[in-house]
């Protein structure tokens, strides 16, 4: 199993784990709140910047004369992830508030 995929079965695992304590006072078994979607949002982000870094630094390192084309890209696709996520960020507090 992948590393993310253990990361990520471990994130739900905690969650399935935790919820007895989160349905003691009659609540849901898992409620999907906004800081639910925001905590996914984040760790769905963090995860796509690792694997842009990652495969900037790979590129990089197997082909140094074109960095500054490899940077250049990777700063797009960054710059486009954060976008994403901050819209998502933004939708989650938008729906908390509501």
């Amino acid at each position: 199993m992948s590393r993310t995929l253990r990361t990520i079965a471990m994130v739900f695992g905690l969650v399935l784990i935790a919820t007895p304590a989160f349905a003691a006072d009659g609540a849901p078994l898992i409620s999907f709140t906004a800081s639910f979607g925001a905590a996914v949002t984040i760790i769905g982000a963090s995860l796509g910047f690792a694997k842009i870094g990652s495969a900037a630094l790979e590129s990089i390192a197997r082909q140094p004369e074109a960095a500054g084309d490899i940077r250049g890209a990777m700063l797009l696709a960054a710059a486009l992830l954060e976008g994403a996520t901050f819209f998502a960020l933004i939708v989650c507090i938008v729906k908390g508030a509501a």
